[in-house]
């Protein structure tokens, strides 16, 4: 039963790629002994698998893409058009294939040794952690791990793979929100041109009952579908994670 709650963990921890090794509690519990308790070792697992969602929100590139979807969204006028579940949807497909790399490393290093049973679940959570750590120094911000090692009090390191993930994980949050609302920005300057041109006609023609929204919003839709938006979108969120 242990083995199999451990197993089971581990599998989701390599599927929304969280490493939570580094926080680890005091309790030392490892599979295969006598160590530690096993309704102890059950709530452990069981509060880690309540914190995947929220950890797959910060350690994955679905910050990014879910906010660069919502503000096309707004862009488009289109109110609740994609709806919030097709949008996430689409966010955690993209996720899921942009990781794949990063969950095939976590699957060699971590999940087939435990397997094996040449490491326990402490070690294989220890050796995951590495790959999503990488992972998300690739795209952390010097200037935002610099003011989470500020903030925590701790020795400048020599480089930032000697970061621990406390340090990593919320430096990657805010790079990957920088970039979502730069990306944002730049989908929202043509659609916004086509808002302010139409105001302009209609107001010039004196249709002030009609909001300008009623005929810009067919416009910019148009303009999307023609422009093979979507294709275009998402080809370039996946290539700005090169």
């Amino acid at each position: 039963m242990r083995n199999w709650l451990v197993r089971a963990s581990l599998l989701g921890l390599t599927l929304s790629t969280v490493p939570l090794a580094q926080a680890q509690t005091n309790l030392r519990w490892t599979t295969g002994s006598t160590q530690g308790s096993l309704p102890w070792g059950i709530v452990v697992l069981l509060t880690i698998l309540t914190l995947l969602p929220a950890i797959l929100l910060c350690m994955t590139p679905f910050v990014r893409l879910l906010v660069v979807f919502h503000f096309l969204r707004q862009a488009l006028g289109t109110q609740t058009t994609p709806t919030n579940q097709t949008l996430i949807g689409l966010s955690l497909v993209l996720t899921w294939f942009l990781m794949q790399p990063t969950v095939a490393s976590i699957q060699n290093v971590a999940i087939e040794p435990f397997e094996k049973g040449s490491i326990n679940a402490m070690e294989a959570l220890d050796r995951g952690s590495v790959p999503v750590r990488d992972f998300m120094l690739k795209y952390a911000r010097q200037k935002d791990l610099a003011l989470f090692v500020e903030l925590a009090k701790i020795p400048r390191p020599r480089r930032p793979e000697d970061l621990s993930i406390r340090i990593v994980a919320p430096a990657y949050i805010l790079s990957e929100l920088k970039v979502g609302f730069q990306i944002g920005a730049v989908i929202f300057l043509p659609f916004l041109v086509i808002d302010i041109v139409v105001a302009s006609i209609t107001t010039s023609m004196g249709m002030m009952q009609l909001p300008p929204v009623v005929i810009s919003a067919p416009l910019k839709i148009l303009l999307f579908v023609l422009v093979d938006g979507w294709n275009l979108l998402v080809g370039s969120l996946v290539r700005s994670f090169g």
